[in-house]
């Protein structure tokens, strides 16, 4: 069964935001992640993905991180990605983009 993806956006100060994602990051759900992602890199200098509640990830969500970290560095910001789960992990691993992203 999908789980929904929930996306909670927190501002624990002016030059960060903590995006927070739970769901499965797949082609249903990944031009939401996209949006809130492409967002918070234009508001913020700072920008961290929690994605402890990620189960699974397709290329589809790999492809919202990886436009969303795009996005930041043309800016000059930072985007990190803060507890990667397996699935999330291993797809990184696979495509060879792990060393793309700044990983706490």
């Amino acid at each position: 069964m999908l789980k929904p993806l929930d996306i909670h956006i927190r501002h624990p100060a002016p030059d960060r935001c903590v995006v927070t994602v739970a769901g499965e990051l797949d082609v249903v759900t990944a031009a939401e992640l996209r949006h809130a992602l492409q967002q918070a890199v234009t508001t913020y200098p700072r920008t961290i993905v929690d994605l402890a509640g990620v189960p699974f990830c397709d290329c589809t969500g790999l492809s919202a991180l990886m436009a969303a970290n795009r996005r930041a560095q043309e800016r000059g910001a930072v985007l990190r990605l803060r507890c990667v789960p397996c699935a999330v992990a291993w797809v990184l691993r696979l495509t060879h983009t792990r060393d793309a992203f700044v990983i706490e």
